[in-house]
């Protein structure tokens, strides 16, 4: 069903754009032929309408990968330097979540673990909408922020990084084994607030999947046995996910062995002092309001990288981004 709703959107919108470009013309005509320089406004106006949903659309059909049409699960993970990078880490998880809500997608946190001080250590949210891992696929890797650190009582400048993982929901067409014996579940109380029950039981559940050493856990519920079924779908999607990083691997081997930028894998770098600048590393993709970006404007990027997964093309060095 959710193919067919796809293909008639396609079709309709197709006819639909046929329609209204020959609409569009014959209005600029008949303005040219009877001077009426309204109507051939009028015309021009939709034209410029049309060209950006056709912009829009074209970007859609960079979305044909085998799981772009599912929801998609994206963790983040502080890095090294303490409090500065979990505080990171709490900024681009709400990034994504609010880039979530602009496009009207269902957000909802898996699993969350505080920082010491500040921002949270690592964090899993589902985000549910049509195409939703076809968007955010390009978002995996290492995040770099530059500014003055508020942590910092003599406000010096600090870098930090965080990197960030993207999987897609498994639905049921598709089929992961997953051996119980080669797992191992752990419980435990979860953490954050939570009322009488929350704190008092071991509800949240961990599990680890050996042979690969893939880790998920969730806490949302406050049923242990939900945790845990939603564990084990977290971990299908790792698997899943796994396999595709390895079949695309070994169709582009020499292409990925030009994607190592340095240390990290940095894709993206953040600056917020001395200059205010986002500046994807692999596209070159620019931004100069920052606040907007984390605030939830991701898609010139998340349009650049689909672009270039299909097209080609390599990476900008990471040292012209300082």
């Amino acid at each position: 069903m959710r193919e067919r709703t796809e293909l008639e959107d396609r079709l309709g919108s197709l006819s639909r754009f046929e329609r209204e470009l020959d609409d569009a013309v014959t209005l600029v005509e008949l303005g040219e032929m009877e001077a009426d320089t309204a109507v051939e406004q009028e015309g021009i106006d939709l034209l410029k309408t049309l060209k950006a949903e056709a912009a829009r659309r074209q970007l859609e059909a960079l979305l044909s990968g085998e799981a772009d049409g599912n929801d998609s699960y994206v963790e983040v993970h502080s890095g090294a330097g303490g409090t500065e990078s979990c505080d990171w880490a709490r900024m681009l998880l709400r990034m994504y979540t609010r880039w979530g809500e602009r496009r009207k997608f269902q957000v909802e946190l898996m699993e969350e673990t505080s920082g010491e001080e500040a921002g949270i250590k690592s964090a899993t949210i589902i985000v549910k909408g049509h195409n939703a891992h076809g968007w955010l696929k390009t978002e995996s890797g290492v995040h770099r922020l530059v500014r003055i650190s508020p942590f910092d009582s003599n406000a010096r400048r600090h870098t930090s990084f965080a990197s960030v993982w993207v999987y897609p929901v498994v639905d049921d067409r598709i089929n992961i084994e997953i051996n119980e014996s080669d797992c191992r579940i752990d419980t435990y109380r979860a953490s954050g607030a939570g009322g009488q029950h929350v704190n008092k039981t071991d509800s949240a559940v961990r599990i680890t999947h050996i042979p690969t050493g893939i880790v998920v856990a969730c806490q949302m519920e406050r049923s242990q046995h939900k945790n845990r079924a939603t564990a084990w779908n977290m971990l299908r999607a790792r698997l899943y996910e796994r396999e595709l990083e390895e079949r695309e691997a070994a169709a582009n081997a020499a292409a990925a062995s030009k994607t190592d930028i340095g240390w990290g894998h940095q894709i993206r770098s953040y600056v917020l002092q001395p200059y205010q600048m986002v500046k994807d590393l692999r596209t070159g993709v620019v931004s100069g309001t920052p606040d907007d970006v984390l605030d939830g404007d991701l898609d010139q990027f998340m349009a650049a990288s689909l672009a270039q997964k299909i097209e080609g093309g390599g990476p900008v060095s990471v040292e012209d981004v300082d």
